[in-house]
């Protein structure tokens, strides 16, 4: 069994998976007479392949057992697919780069802050929402239309990712809901 540490998640370090979508103030600007500030274009969304549409979902997760074990992943190889947390709760994201397959040496955990979303590029292998707290829902913009736009590989050998059940993120509390 392999086994894994979360690490920050950062826009350097997600660039070959995708997107980090945060309110950051080098693509902020003022409108509506200065009483909005806009956070413009923080993700690449790519979903029009072979006749596609963009769809907005609410997805709800809970979370999976201790020890956290990845037994699989999943990637959508006609659309980009992008989540933002809707509570205020830390998450993990587990990915690995787009290519036929998937082993479990080549899958990354990030640990993400509630102010972070993430839009992964088409074809980039991640394991389902992997959330901390008793349930949080996620904004996720993402491809309807025709052709098979998921596939699913279960892994060679499961990934342990190392966490403290008292903090699961080692940096990051999860936060009680409001």
């Amino acid at each position: 069994m392999h086994r894994i540490s979360p690490i920050p998640l950062t826009v350097q370090a997600f660039a070959d998976f995708g997107d980090v979508v945060e309110a950051s103030p080098e693509k902020m600007f003022s409108i509506n007479e200065g009483t909005t500030n806009r956070f413009h274009d923080l993700a690449s969304i790519n979903v029009e392949r072979d006749g596609g549409r963009p769809v907005v979902n609410i997805f709800r997760g809970t979370p999976y057992p201790f020890p956290l074990t990845i037994r699989m992943m999943e990637n959508h190889p006609l659309g980009s697919q992008f989540f933002m947390p809707l509570d205020p709760f830390d998450y993990l994201v587990a990915v690995a780069e787009a290519k036929p397959t998937v082993m479990p040496e080549d899958v990354l955990v990030f640990s993400c802050s509630h102010k972070q979303g993430v839009n992964f590029k088409p074809g980039v292998w991640h394991h389902p929402l992997l959330v901390l707290a008793e349930q949080q829902d996620f904004l996720v913009i993402d491809r309807a239309g025709e052709g098979g736009n998921l596939v699913e590989k279960d892994l060679a050998s499961p990934i342990m990712v190392d966490l403290d059940e008292n903090n699961p993120q080692g940096r990051l509390e999860p936060r009680p809901r409001q």
